[in-house]
């Protein structure tokens, strides 16, 4: 399967195309950064399972971890296995009953699901040496990718640093709002929210 090196998720950014966000995954055992680009859909589903927000009704991923589970199906694992021109290629390797296969994912996808199986994520060493960048410089371009993103982690970097129109509500007014937001479907509107009762409790 070739050298491969172990990454994490670190935070998720707005990236410069429209709707689209960067995903940025670090190296465990080393200084580099992978940052990938993801829909704003694929944004939001890991956002809301590292910030432990449940849906009223399960979202696509969430049908698809359900599913799984319900075959006793186990993702062991995500690899970052391929770039070309400019979009990473993945794999999700799954067990059952011993049998271990590997099933061909976007690559927004398959880190979605890593983080709703908490299991690790994998990148090529040759894929890290062509798209990465070191902790200390910025990635040249936000194209690298496959549709729009950035890194994830337990800190998530707030997705919009533009004023969020919450100024003048109180942080239990602001929960309360969350929680609607969250019962009417609306996430888009929850993970602003969201993002501004962070900023209040730092």
């Amino acid at each position: 399967m070739g050298n491969r090196s172990e990454l994490e998720l670190i935070s998720i950014v707005p990236a410069h195309s429209h709707g689209a966000y960067t995903l940025i995954l670090g190296e465990k055992n080393g200084n580099r950064n992978l940052p990938v680009l993801i829909g704003a859909f694929e944004a939001q589903a890991i956002a809301m399972e590292l910030e432990g927000m449940k849906p009223s009704r399960p979202l696509t991923h969430d049908l698809m971890v359900s599913a799984l589970k319900a075959f006793e199906i186990e993702i062991v694992e995500v690899l970052i296995n391929d770039l070309q021109e400019g979009i990473f290629f993945s794999k999700v390797v799954c067990r059952r009953d011993g049998e271990q296969i590997e099933i061909d994912s976007r690559t927004s996808d398959a880190i979605a699901l890593a983080t709703k199986f908490h299991c690790p994520i994998f990148c090529l060493t040759k894929v890290l040496d062509d798209a990465g960048y070191e902790n200390d410089d910025e990635p040249e371009n936000d194209s690298v990718g496959e549709q729009p993103g950035r890194v994830i982690h337990e800190e998530l970097i707030p997705v919009s640093k533009s004023h969020s129109g919450f100024g003048s509500h109180s942080l239990e007014e602001l929960e309360g709002m969350l929680e609607e937001a969250i019962r009417d479907e609306d996430y888009s509107r929850a993970a602003k929210i969201r993002d501004e009762i962070a900023k209040r409790k730092k």
